[in-house]
């Protein structure tokens, strides 16, 4: 069998749809690799894609996204919820099939320099991929967003130097690329406008400051409703009932209860299966006892 890789590149614009459609056409440009899914989210003003196929095609196909990124969006006018620091802001790479993490990362280390190299666009590694242990976080790397970054490159920290091109930001900013599992990006509204209460909610949640371990958490404001905004790393070890259950037992504190949650991209079969089991009690659940599994298996 040939090896399968997936990213999910995240890019600055979820508002343009004009600019999102131009982006999203650039990495399903390759044949070999293929977009199975994007979504934007005009608060956050960013876009998730999921590109999946051959190692090679797929670097190819993220490098093309990466530049028409950098040629459509201007980091100095961009704005919105969510974190960044960059026109294409964070690229993972995913193993799915007959390739490995060590191999992803070698795969990201290569699409780091051609984009430093050709584009002129600062590159950082991280999460399996980085070269330093205070890189392996994605949000040691976007500390200060595009502003501050830009900052302290201009100022000299050596800190902030990129693992790849120019220690000076453009209009397309800087690129975070890397190798790690699959991870779920995972939402929950609150039934409240206060996103004081989703702050302290995300501050009791993420492993950062105490909370649940594989989990990342913000508080932010959603089309007028509080948003715990959530990364769950690790969902064999972290699953997404447990997290559920504690924003739920969080938000009780404050009066307020879960509204409605979403999925930002795709989530792994057995993540649901796994809540499934917990909340029905369905103990002996399995793939094979899911009926559009067993067509798939049998056609």
């Amino acid at each position: 069998m040939s090896a399968i890789v997936e990213s999910v590149p995240n890019f600055s614009e979820g508002r343009r749809q004009d600019v999102i459609e131009a982006i999203v056409d650039a990495y399903d440009s390759v044949e070999g690799a293929r977009v199975i899914d994007y979504s934007s989210d005009p608060d956050h003003n960013r876009t998730v894609v999921t590109l999946i196929g051959s190692p090679q095609a797929v670097s190819e196909a993220l490098f093309r996204g990466i530049a028409k990124a950098a040629e459509l969006i201007d980091m100095n006018e961009q704005h919105g919820e969510h974190p960044r620091i960059g026109a294409t802001d964070v690229v993972p790479f995913v193993p799915i099939r007959e390739i490995n993490l060590e191999e992803c990362a070698a795969l990201a280390r290569a699409l780091a320099q051609r984009v430093s190299e050709e584009l002129g666009i600062p590159t950082y590694l991280y999460a399996h991929a980085a070269t330093r242990p205070d890189r392996k976080v994605l949000a040691n790397i976007r500390k200060g967003e595009f502003e501050g970054l830009k900052a302290a490159l201009e100022a000299g920290d050596p800190n902030r130097a990129p693992d790849f091109g120019p220690s000076r930001l453009g209009s397309a900013g800087a690129t975070v690329i890397g190798a790690r599992p699959p991870l779920i990006a995972y939402n929950i509204y609150l039934t409240t406008e206060d996103v004081s209460i989703a702050k302290k909610i995300a501050k009791a949640v993420r492993h950062s400051s105490g909370g649940l371990r594989f989990v990342q958490a913000m508080g932010v404001l959603v089309e007028g409703r509080a948003q715990v905004s959530m990364n769950l790393l690790d969902y064999t070890r972290t699953p997404l009932h447990r997290v559920t259950e504690l924003v739920r037992r969080e938000a009780a504190r404050y009066g307020v209860n879960i509204h409605s949650a979403e999925l930002i991209g795709l989530i792994p079969e057995q993540a649901l299966i796994d809540a499934a089991q917990w909340y029905l009690q369905l103990d002996n659940l399995k793939p094979e006892s899911i009926l559009e599994w067993r067509i798939v298996q049998s056609a």
